[in-house]
């Protein structure tokens, strides 16, 4: 992403500086220039840029229109720093230069600085706005993009309907409707888009009523209907519609189709199946999927024999219908033949085994698929890409596991870096993908990366975002500070937000310290779940935090009146085979006293170094004095002093937590290892 003070420096350097000898940028442009810019424009469409830079640094003359060629040339092959560097050097830029410019911020997903820019712009027009209606809408920002909606000073189609289809594809249709009645001059593309908006949402009689009013139809009204009935299971409607169509598509076929087979009317959608002039992969996965979900395999392997194409869904029908056949042999033939597995493959393999009791197969298949997950969760990174290297076929579930595994960690270099290393492979990064690369970003600190893969993660890999992904984008704004921001896409959503959602902004309240809005949040989770103890303490925290004792002592009383108990903390630490226990000043294990002593000289020792307790961790009513004496004998800590002190040197240390472990604790560890030269690993909540 571009700093936006880029774009204003940009802009003040371009607007003093003369033009250079040789730009002819007024006046009338000779053939040769004219002949030149349009073999730029060639070059730049073929890809061949080095070509179009060396016509370019050949002209004798050049053009505003000469250095527009090379602008969209750079912002279509990807070379937006370029397009900047040569954004500041064009003599005297005309509106096309902008827009130009302003295109490629916003496919690159730099909407902070498409919108510096479009702040920037001396003249604009109606292509200016509808770039920021259409940018800001494909990343869910509805309320901007209405924003720029409203400021446009004139509207042609593309501004309305861009409006329109920015509600309609974020589930907005009230609104949506609500635009689509203050004019009258719409085209078919958008009584199809706000048809489509009612029919996914099931409404299919206020969909019915835009579709008798329309003054023209075409095939894809038609698909509209037919579709949006058969989903909804009222087959007797959706026949009646494709009966009524005056043309068909291969969509029209298959919305039939596939709404015969998921309302399990097998030989009518076999009667149309063949009856169909041509058919695509969806028309062939949902005739198998059919005869899969009646256990007719014979007929679906019949079907899957002749697709002349298959891709991983299809592949999937039939292994998962294998499996739940427990055919097993035809089941373990389907997933080696394989081109490329997911998660579903996967999961369909071991669940045919584990049915069939074959524990030995089960567990070659786990090792194979799971020895990497292990090690991450162990906290041993090094093992874990061991074995991740070591692995001869990689498919998504391979890349996803490092990639989540380091997010998990705070690896968030190498979490990037692996997934680099994905996009330069066959396998197409996929929402899970996409969710361990935000994670990494957000446990990183890698804000604006983050930023930059949530908003063009649409574009570039065809990436929907779902809760997931808000999720971390609210965590990752969260943690940074930037909280109005995180709120603002909270609005935007194409969805309500859930209690993950609302307890990554509570998180982000006490991190913060900002209680109006924590108490705000809790709240919501609150609502949404009631029982959930830890949202509870969450909000006491940020009220002891601020020094709010009072608010503490009503959160307590509410936890009692609803019947809500604290989950008590326990750390654990496995030595010589032996489980090991302990809770926040523990006073029953054995060998407490030593643990104990051993923990006194290690404060001490830590102190030295440089280690200041971190006394407003502890978010009691006391003196300092007494603070420090609590976070002294945290459960974690406690493990850790025993596993120092009975693990051999060499050996890592390795503790657990069904809780967060608090910031003193790991701020005290880094001192700890390094003192006594030992590898720490916890793992917690």
């Amino acid at each position: 992403m571009l700093p936006s003070r880029h774009l204003r420096a940009a802009v003040r350097q371009r607007s003093h500086r003369p033009p250079a000898a040789g730009e002819a940028c007024s006046g009338k442009l000779d053939a040769d220039v004219i002949r030149r810019n349009k073999a730029i424009t060639v070059h730049m469409r073929a890809g061949r840029v080095g070509e179009a830079e060396r016509l370019f640094d050949a002209m004798p003359s050049r053009s505003t229109s000469t250095y527009n060629a090379m602008l969209a040339g750079y912002a279509s092959n990807g070379r937006l720093p370029v397009a900047l560097s040569l954004f500041r050097s064009i003599p005297r830029p005309d509106t096309f230069s902008y827009n130009t410019l302003l295109h490629a911020l916003a496919v690159s997903s730099s909407l902070t600085d498409a919108r510096s820019l479009f702040d920037e712009m001396p003249v604009k027009d109606s292509v200016t706005y509808n770039v920021m209606i259409s940018s800001h809408a494909n990343h869910g920002l509805v309320s901007l993009a209405r924003k720029y909606f409203d400021l446009a000073p004139e509207k042609d189609a593309v501004s309305w309907n861009g409006m329109l289809a920015a509600y309609v594809r974020n589930g907005r249709v009230q609104e949506a409707r609500e635009l689509f009645n203050s004019r009258t001059e719409w085209d078919a593309i958008s009584w199809n888009a706000l048809m489509a908006g009612y029919a996914q949402l099931g409404r299919m009689a206020e969909a019915q009523e835009l579709f008798d009013r329309m003054p023209q139809r075409d095939v894809v009204s038609w698909n509209t209907m037919v579709s949006g009935y058969a989903r909804g299971g009222d087959m007797v409607e959706a026949r009646r519609m494709f009966d009524m169509a005056p043309v068909r598509d291969v969509f029209t076929w298959t919305a039939v189709v596939s709404g015969y087979a998921q309302n399990g009317m097998l030989e009518d959608a076999r009667m149309v199946f063949d009856a169909m002039p041509e058919r695509n992969p969806v028309s062939w996965n949902a005739m198998v999927a059919a005869y899969v979900q009646r256990r007719m395999m014979e007929k679906a392997k019949e079907l899957f024999d002749i697709m002349p194409c298959r891709n991983v869904a299809s592949w999937n029908t039939m292994l998962t219908g294998y499996a739940q056949a427990g055919m097993l042999d035809e089941a373990r033939a389907v997933f080696d033949m394989m081109p490329q597995k997911d998660a579903v493959s996967w999961a369909a393999m071991l669940a045919a085994y584990a049915q069939g009791g074959f524990s030995e197969e089960t567990l070659q298949l786990f090792i194979k698929m799971g020895q990497c997950a292990m090690y991450f969760k162990c906290g041993n990174m090094e093992d874990a890409r061991n074995a991740f290297e070591q692995m001869e076929d990689r498919d998504a579930v391979s890349w996803n596991t490092v990639i989540a595994g380091y997010a998990r960690h705070g690896f968030g270099k190498e979490a990037l870096e692996v997934f680099d290393m994905m996009r330069a492979t066959s396998t197409k990064p996929d929402d899970i993908t996409l969710v361990g690369v935000l994670a990494a970003c957000s446990h990183s600190g890698l804000v604006e990366k983050g930023i930059s893969y949530f908003y063009s993660m649409h574009h570039d890999f065809g990436v929907t975002a779902k809760p997931e992904h808000y999720t971390c984008m609210i965590d990752l704004l969260g943690r940074a500070g930037r909280l109005d921001e995180a709120q603002g896409l909270m609005k935007d959503m194409p969805f309500e937000p859930d209690a993950t959602m609302w307890g990554a902004l509570l998180g982000a309240s006490r991190i913060h310290r900002n209680s109006k809005l924590g108490k705000s949040a809790a709240e919501k989770i609150f609502e949404l779940e009631p029982e959930n103890a830890g949202m509870y303490v969450l909000l006491s925290n940020i009220y002891a935090s601020s020094g709010k004792w009072r608010d503490v002592g009503k959160m307590r009383v509410m936890m009692e009146d609803r019947g809500v108990k604290k989950v008590p903390g326990f750390s654990w630490m496995e030595v010589q085979n032996k489980v090991h226990t302990f809770s926040v000043g523990d006073c029953v294990h054995p060998e407490k006293e030593k643990i104990y002593a051993f923990l006194e000289d290690l404060d001490m020792r830590i102190k030295k170094a440089g280690y200041v307790s971190a006394t407003e961790m502890v978010l009691h009513d006391v003196e300092d004095e007494e603070k420090e004496h609590m976070l002294k004998y945290h459960s974690e800590k406690l493990a850790v002093a025993y596993g120092i002190l009975n693990i051999p040197v060499g050996r890592p240390i390795r503790v657990i937590k069904n809780l967060r472990v608090c910031g003193d604790c790991h701020n005290a560890f880094k001192y700890i290892s390094a003192i006594e030269g030992r590898l720490i690993i916890l793992r917690d909540s």
